[in-house]
Formats: C-alpha cells, sequence, structure tokens
C-alpha cells in the first residue's frame, strides 16, 4: 500500500494545512519566504505538525539546495564541508536541523559564522521551545515560529486526501477515531492508516484498534506540553469549572506527569486562587500532597481527583496573593515605616487585647496602610464582617 506520509507530505504553503497562521497568502513566513527575504528560523511544536515539511517548501520556493540533519547524529565536519562547498557561491544552502535543542554548545558556536555572514540559511526545529537551549548570540540572528497541534477538523481534510488516493473502503466510525486517535499528529494518523491498509482494504474500528487500542495523548513530557496542560488545569480550577479540571489532569496523568508535581500546584493554588474564601482548601491540598508522596500511581490519581474536584468547586479569592504582592511591592518602593513603640520589645504602652476580650484599637503602623482587600466571598465574607464588628474595618 501507499507510504501516506510521502504521498500527502505538502509541497507548497496552499497545500500546508492546520498552520494557516504560517501558510496564508498574508502570514509573514510565507511574504519572506517568497520575497526571497526569509532569514534564519527556528520551528518549534508537537510531533507531526509540519515542520520538516515546511522547511522542504521554503527550500524549493526560495530555491536553494537543502540538507537535512538531526542534532542527535550531527557531525561538525560534515556541516564544515557544507560550509566550504557554499563559500563562494552564488546559490546558498538551506541547512534543516531537527531535533535543535539537543545541539551541544560547540555546535552552536560552529553555526554562529554562517549565520552572520548569511553564507548559509539555518532552519531548526524541536518539540521544544529552543529559545531556552540556544545561545543568547543564536537567538539574536534568528526568529521563532511556533507551531500548533493539527485541529481534528485539518485532520478531516487529510484524512478526505489520502482516502480520495487509493481504493480503500473506510467505515465512518473508523474515520473518527483515526481523526480522534492521533492526538493533533497527522503522521500518527497516516501511519496508523497505512499499517491497517497493509491487512485490509477495509479499514474498520475493530482493525484500527487492534493495532492502536488507547488514543494517543499529546503528554506532558515536553516542555511546552508540560506547562499548557499544567496552566490549563489550573485556570480550569480557577474557572470553577470541574469537567476541564479533570480532563487536564486526566491528560496530565496519562502523559507521565509526576504525581508530586501536580500535587504542588494544588498546594499553589489552594492558598493563591481560594484562600480564606474556603481556608480548608489548603489543608485539603497539602494532605492530597504528603498522600500522594506515599502512595504513588495508580491510586494517587484518586487523591488528586478528590483535590482537584474540591478546589474547583470551592468559592475563589485571590486577597491574600495581591496583599503579600502589595506589601513586597510597597517595600521595594521604599516604603520602610517605623516600629510603633508600643509593639516593639520594649512594650512602651502596649494593649494587650487578651485584657480587653479578645481585641483593644491600638497603633500597629506608624503610617496607615491598605494592603488587605478581604471579598464577599465564601468564609472570608466572614471574616471580613468579623472585623467590621470589632473595628472600624472596612
Amino acid at each position: 500500500m501507499a507510504d501516506f506520509t510521502h504521498l500527502l507530505r505538502p509541497k507548497s504553503f496552499d497545500e500546508i494545512i492546520g498552520q494557516e497562521h504560517l501558510s496564508a497568502k498574508s502570514a509573514p513566513l510565507r511574504v519572506l519566504c517568497e520575497k526571497n527575504m526569509l532569514g534564519h528560523s527556528f520551528f518549534f511544536g508537537p510531533s507531526g505538525c509540519g515542520k520538516t515539511s515546511i522547511a522542504r517548501i521554503i527550500a524549493k520556493v526560495m530555491d536553494m539546495p537543502f540538507y537535512e540533519f538531526n542534532a542527535t547524529s550531527i557531525k561538525i565536519e560534515e556541516l564544515r564541508k557544507i560550509f566550504e562547498q557554499y563559500k563562494n557561491a552564488l546559490q546558498k544552502p538551506l541547512i534543516f536541523i531537527d531535533e535543535v535543542h539537543r545541539l551541544a554548545k560547540n555546535q552552536q558556536e560552529v553555526l554562529l559564522p554562517v549565520m552572520e555572514s548569511n553564507s548559509v540559511l539555518i532552519i531548526g526545529a524541536s518539540t521544544e521551545n529552543p529559545f531556552f537551549s540556544l545561545t543568547s548570540a543564536i537567538r539574536s540572528r534568528s526568529m521563532l515560529f511556533e507551531l500548533c497541534y493539527i485541529s481534528n477538523e485539518a485532520l478531516k481534510e487529510l484524512l478526505h486526501r489520502a482516502l480520495s488516493c487509493t481504493s480503500l473502503v473506510c467505515d465512518e466510525d473508523a474515520a473518527e477515531y483515526l481523526v480522534a486517535s492521533s492526538g493533533g499528529d497527522a503522521r500518527s494518523m497516516l501511519k496508523l492508516l497505512e499499517f491497517a491498509s497493509n491487512i485490509d482494504s477495509h479499514i474498520t474500528l475493530n482493525l484500527l484498534k487492534s493495532l492502536r487500542p488507547n488514543a494517543l495523548s499529546a503528554g506532558s513530557s515536553e516542555a511546552g506540553v508540560h506547562y499548557d496542560l499544567t496552566s490549563a488545569m489550573i485556570k480550569s480550577i480557577r474557572g470553577s469549572d470541574m469537567d476541564a479540571a479533570i480532563y487536564y489532569l486526566a491528560r496530565l496523568i496519562e502523559g507521565g506527569e509526576s504525581a508530586d508535581f501536580i500535587a504542588r500546584r494544588l498546594v499553589i493554588l489552594a492558598s493563591e486562587d481560594i484562600g480564606n474564601a474556603n481556608p480548608q482548601a489548603l489543608t485539603l491540598a497539602t494532605s492530597a500532597m504528603t498522600s500522594v508522596a506515599k502512595i504513588g500511581y495508580p491510586e494517587a490519581r484518586i487523591i488528586l481527583a478528590q483535590c482537584v474536584i474540591y478546589l474547583a468547586s470551592s468559592p475563589k479569592s485571590n486577597s491574600a496573593y495581591l496583599a503579600i504582592n502589595d506589601a513586597i511591592s510597597a517595600i521595594k518602593s521604599g516604603v520602610m515605616l517605623d516600629i510603633p513603640k508600643n509593639i516593639t520589645q520594649r512594650n512602651e504602652g502596649y494593649l494587650y487585647p487578651h485584657d480587653f476580650g479578645g481585641y483593644v484599637k491600638q497603633k500597629y503602623l506608624s503610617k496607615p496602610l491598605n494592603l488587605v482587600k478581604l471579598k464577599d466571598i465564601g468564609y472570608e465574607k466572614k471574616i471580613k464582617e468579623w472585623l467590621r464588628n470589632i473595628s472600624d474595618f472596612s
């Protein structure tokens, strides 16, 4: 059967699917490329989203010889031979380096002279944001473009193209599974179709599931996905959407994320986003962190799920977060107040609150500050009411 990955690899910007921000006629990358003015560039994004294909299209549009390397096996001497070959040539080559985040510092230094002289065009690709692994000298000479997971709609279009090239018969539920189980990875979808077609020309759901029993997860091992999933979970809890929060928790777990890491993030959220609106949230999150550290997976997933649901359904207040930030900001801005004598160690004129039924008005700051702004939410509302009752607090 056909090699769908090779057969359907886009050969022009117009054939690219799912990356319209790079391939549309008005997209900066395409405009620069068609004007033959594209500089050294680095692409980052998930597997199977088209990084290599775009690099090849750039070489074709700009009429440049294309050399492909992988940073895990690249040899400096091979690069130097190409650099020397095109040293005084009228035409410069495009050097494409996959897994560019794995380049050692000395390998990056070899690229600097040719990047500076523009005698070659360097394009790198990575599943991780190379900003953190490339030297500042490399970054300052290049542009960074992010690619996204391919949407299900775009994958459906690609699948339609693949099926139209063959005499394969694909059941509707099988087609849905091909798309839904591929996790935004076009290569993965086409490879599953290819393997299935080598077994039978009639593609059924059972056949596909015999080859891929479970849907692929974007995982969380890659840095960008790791932070995106974590951010999505935290924002869903903050937004009180339990279903979304549990979904992203499951994505993190299935992606191999550490239970300890997830629990630590939940403890931080309990204080930052819930705080005194529900003080029990911090207690429960801390208990969950202790529990998962002792128990581990798979049972830790249940503890994390209980914690996520509780935090998502709790009233929210960030007053503690805002208060400490404002206090630190004030100190950094030079607000250094003298401590009133009545609350120093000398106790000059100090009034012991317990002698007055638990509260007595006295000076605690030499100058009034309004740092803590309690909200009318959950238990924090009760705290605010109690303070208002015993003092002039507002």
